[in-house]
């Protein structure tokens, strides 16, 4: 997908309005990638298809399931920022780096989200809450993402966890500690790139 896609896909899915919120996030990431290491440099030309749209594409997998939206590590904010501010969803961001999550707080006042934003400054293994969805984007494999998280889900709990191209090896290793049904989608960025979508997770 090129920018040029990407940015109609936001268009087409979301609005120009959508297309808007995500130019202003795109610019306060860029801004503050000169200040800390938020995403990698490579990427930021790269910016609408490589961490907008693969994060927007997410919120298509959860438009069933109602209530409050988790993210682990989200960094720059994605996908939790996009999330917030592409729905009307209550968002929950876990970020433990103290000065990405500064950014995350200010960014959601930027973007005018600050009411559906919340930024917990800590290791998601201290968060505890009930979510609808949890989302985390590269953060670690999904055994020990299950055993982190835990606490903040519940049975009917929608995990939605972009995973690339050894989703379904991550799968396998899961499922010999834990029970869930699991499904797997393709990325609309990268049709290589693959995204883990699991329900009913608990320990065997």
């Amino acid at each position: 997908m090129t920018e040029d896609e990407a940015r109609r896909w936001i268009v087409e899915h979301f609005g120009e309005a959508g297309e808007a919120r995500m130019e202003k996030l795109a610019d306060l990431v860029t801004a503050e990638a000169a200040r800390q290491n938020l995403v990698a440099p490579s990427t930021l030309a790269a910016m609408w298809s490589r961490h907008i749209v693969d994060s927007a594409q997410l919120i298509g997998f959860a438009a069933e399931t109602q209530g409050d939206w988790l993210d682990i590590g989200t960094g720059a904010g994605f996908p939790g920022l996009v999330i917030a501010a592409l729905t009307d969803r209550k968002v929950t961001l876990v970020e433990p780096r103290r000065r990405r999550a500064a950014f995350l707080e200010e960014a959601a006042k930027a973007l005018g989200i600050a009411d559906q934003v919340t930024v917990i400054a800590a290791k998601v293994e201290g968060v505890s809450m009930s979510a609808a969805v949890i989302s985390a984007r590269a953060v670690s494999p999904l055994a020990i993402l299950f055993g982190s998280a835990l606490q903040s889900s519940r049975r009917k709990t929608l995990w939605i966890l972009p995973k690339g191209q050894g989703a379904r090896e991550e799968i396998a290793s899961a499922q010999q500690t834990w029970h869930g049904v699991f499904h797997v989608e393709h990325s609309v960025t990268d049709p290589d790139s693959l995204i883990v979508l699991a329900k009913g997770v608990s320990r065997r």
